[in-house]
């Protein structure tokens, strides 16, 4: 927000400069964003009035002006060439004089122009360093004294503050609320505006209805007749408004922008003549359209509050008003609204539709909702001030039930004295805290307080300590080093941290990504059709609208934007949340923490000593081995072919896929990407994935040390046929689950299919090492140890041996 310093100053004056008013109000929370001139630095230009104006002989565009500037001019009348359009006899003006410097470092000097002398130069706000750019020269008030100093007759010597405000304060949206905080910190009496109200002159007056009590429980309407859009908006009012970074327009719109800036209370004014029978306040109906300010056509949601009369909507509530609705040069009857719209139901309002105005930023935050007798008696005074017009009696519609509760707040001295580490005296504490607006009782070791009705951010206990320590000053805070005992903490070596995955990755040559927790809906439909999914009431934008079922929603589109910039070889992986509804959990949703990783490209880099060859389902699963192997028990995981009813085989390859398991439990997935998907996401080449369970790889088993064994090793191979469906990590399991103590080592060497074997049947070449720690084998033990092996091999898997 920007603001004037000399108008602040008009509200609160502290005896100290602007270096040091920034600094007291960034320290404070309200960060200055930046402080620059109200105008550029220029000398030389007066008040002066023009008596003449005339077409010049040599030149259509061109007049002759013969301008009176007082004492400054020496009593004579000097002439001066204007090339202006609104140049005309009895204008008041900012004359540049001959000697004058304007900003640039532009000298006024005598010129002649088509063979007229000109003693001087007609300004306009642009060349005075005011704008950007203007239409023509400035217009000054005709009560505005000739010959004086311009810089002086418009305050000009003045700064523009920036703040940069966090969306909790806002009640510092306007001059007033600033200056409170002004008068706060510097424990000085903030001037109040004497808002007296407007009789009524006229009894006309316009019906309103609150159909949605919550979304806005109090509406303020005013009738006011023949006012004149044509006057011009006084100097003052508009000098107020360009500082502020606002443009005058006219003064309806002028004066609705000037009482936001001062009070933060956003207000608006509807043509009366457009509105058909009352004002109801209520819930667009579904594609219900409206032509905004802007001229752009929008069709409204359900969820979306509306400003309607008896027909149609007039304007989408606290954020944009409709162009048929709106006063235009035409208008002399209108209608002056002042409401107040429930924070909750406005936030994302004005973004959902792609908008944002200084109403709703106001609205989305919270807008004191107490305040909008004395913004309405306001803008009426000045508008009756300015524009002239008859007033009708404010008719209001409003229900106290839904107005939100001030509650009571206890802040405990002791609480106070821990959190801050220092003591701020009891009478300092309430002094701060009256002076904040609240109400406060102090009881002796507590005091109760009530928040005002303009701050939304006070609301435990925790916030009254904050106010104390931000008013009280942090730089006052001494600083003072904790003092503590240093100890070493227990840690279970049985339990592995997410940094033990990731450093293993990344020596595999993996890069970590972190990508959002909400992604694109349509990217997730395709990974998990029809799955239930948690969508965001508010989201930042509609490709990041929904929570993710698997961390794969954010990698793949991640490997798309790389392979986009010419990264042909990807390899990423990211721990973090998945969320699945859950309704049987406490918050209806279950998080959970994963390892994820994505594959694509060739196995190694561009090298000459190495062939280059694509990457493939073994390579990505040794990868997930590896990260299994930390786990020191490594019989306790099995891959299994992914079932064709899973839900991820919509995602991922069929043949090209497994689930992992770890003691029968399922704890994630692993295989190449859908071809299909892979289409639709735009993945350029065959990409892998997988996704594991943190929860379920964190409990490791300890290796345990034991004696090596003395005595020689027997090696005996085995070579068994069975069905080709028999997986032969089974048939590995089964065998380690018999071979107790002395089997020291296990190795599938060899898988045959072909001459000699069956149809529909494989040969696998299986290596037993046998080791007794205590004696030496002899054959009758090793053999019987063999047989036992190859009887369960038969009777489970129905293997026979091969010829």
């Amino acid at each position: 927000m920007k603001f004037s310093e000399k108008w602040l100053r008009e509200w609160v004056n502290p005896a100290i400069g602007t270096d040091d008013l920034s600094e007291q109000l960034s320290m404070a929370g309200l960060e200055v964003d930046g402080v620059e001139d109200a105008a550029a630095e220029f000398t030389g230009v007066v008040v002066g009035e023009v008596v003449e104006c005339g077409k010049h002989p040599e030149a259509d565009k061109l007049q002759i002006t013969k301008i009176n500037v007082g004492e400054a001019g020496d009593g004579e009348l000097i002439d001066i060439v204007c090339g202006a359009k609104n140049c005309r006899a009895g204008l008041k003006v900012a004359v540049a004089m001959v000697g004058a410097v304007l900003p640039g470092n532009f000298k006024i000097k005598k010129a002649k122009l088509r063979g007229q002398p000109s003693f001087g130069m007609l300004c306009s706000f642009s060349e005075l360093g005011m704008a950007d750019d203007s239409d023509g020269i400035l217009e000054l008030p005709t009560d505005a004294p000739i010959g004086k100093n311009v810089r002086e007759y418009l305050n000009l010597d003045d700064k523009i503050i920036e703040i940069d405000l966090t969306p909790n304060r806002s009640d510092c949206l306007g001059i007033a609320g600033v200056a409170r905080e002004v008068g706060v910190l510097n424990n000085i009496d903030v001037n109040t505006l004497d808002v007296q109200p407007v009789a009524a002159t006229i009894t006309d007056s316009v019906s309103i209805e609150l159909v949605d009590p919550d979304a806005c429980p109090k509406y303020l309407g005013r009738v006011i007749k023949g006012i004149n859009l044509n006057a011009t908006t006084p100097i003052w009012l508009a000098e107020k408004l360009r500082r502020s970074g606002i443009r005058s327009i006219d003064p309806v719109v002028d004066i609705t922008n000037y009482v936001l800036i001062e009070l933060g209370h956003p207000m608006h004014a509807f043509d009366l003549a457009k509105i058909e029978g009352g004002i109801k306040v209520r819930r667009a109906t579904e594609n219900e359209e409206l032509v905004l300010l802007d001229e752009n056509k929008v069709k409204l949601t359900k969820d979306t509050l509306v400003i309607a009369d008896h027909q149609k909507p007039l304007a989408i509530a606290g954020v944009f008003g409709g162009l048929d609705s709106g006063v235009k040069s035409d208008t002399t009857d209108i209608l002056l609204e002042s409401a107040f719209f429930n924070p909750v139901v406005m936030a994302g309002t004005a973004r959902s539709y792609g908008l944002h105005t200084d109403a709703s930023h106001r609205y989305e935050r919270g807008v004191d909702y107490e305040l909008q007798h004395a913004a309405m008696e306001r803008a009426t005074a000045l508008l009756v001030e300015i524009a002239g017009g008859e007033v009708g009696p404010i008719v209001e519609a409003v229900s106290e039930a839904n107005l939100p509760e001030q509650t009571a707040i206890v802040l405990r001295r002791n609480r106070l004295d821990r959190v801050l580490g220092h003591v701020v005296s009891d009478e300092e504490v309430t002094t701060i805290l009256s002076r904040l607006g609240l109400r406060v009782e102090f009881t002796g070791d507590s005091w109760k307080a009530i928040s005002p009705s303009f701050r939304f951010d006070i609301n435990i206990e925790e916030d009254l300590i904050e106010e104390v320590a931000r008013v009280y000053g942090y730089n006052n805070i001494p600083n003072i080093s904790p003092v503590a005992t240093l100890s070493m903490p227990k840690r279970d070596e049985s339990k592995l941290d997410r940094t033990t995955f990731a450093k293993s990755l990344v020596n595999l040559g993996y890069q970590e990504a972190i990508t959002y927790s909400f992604v694109d809906p349509k990217v997730q439909e395709k990974l998990f059709p029809n799955a239930e999914t948690l969508v965001l009431p508010h989201p930042i934008s509609a490709d990041m609208s929904v929570m993710r079922l698997s961390l794969w929603s954010g990698l793949l589109p991640t490997v798309v934007h790389n392979q986009n910039r010419q990264q042909s070889r990807v390899r990423l992986f990211e721990t973090g949340l998945r969320f699945v509804p859950d309704q049987a959990s406490e918050m209806n949703i279950k998080q959970e923490p994963m390892l994820s990783g994505v594959v694509t490209g060739s196995v190694m880099g561009e090298s000459w000593s190495e062939k280059s060859r694509p990457v493939d389902f073994y390579d990505v699963k040794a990868d997930v081995e590896a990260l299994l192997a930390k786990c020191v028990s490594a019989q306790e995981f099995a891959f299994k072919p992914l079932p064709s009813d899973s839900k991820l085989a919509n995602a991922l390859h069929p043949g090209q896929s497994a689930e992992i398991y770890r003691n029968d439990k399922l704890i994630g997935h692993i295989g190449a990407v859908h071809p299909g998907i892979e289409k639709s996401l735009g993945l350029n080449g065959k990409t892998f994935v997988f996704e594991l369970e943190l929860n379920a790889l964190i409990n490791r088993k300890l290796p345990q040390a034991k004696a090596v064994s003395k005595f020689p090793s027997n090696r005996r191979d085995l070579a068994i046929v069975v069905k080709e469906e028999v997986n032969a990590g089974d048939v590995l399991k089964s065998i380690e689950n018999i071979g107790e103590n002395q089997l020291v080592d296990l190795n599938l060497f060899d898988v045959y299919r072909g001459d000699g074997i069956d149809d529909g049947y494989k040969s696998l070449a299986l290596s037993l090492i046998l080791q007794d720690v205590e004696k030496t084998l002899d054959e009758l033990e090793i053999n019987t140890k063999i047989d036992h092996v190859i009887s369960m091999l038969t009777e489970q898997f129905g293997a026979t041996l091969r010829d």
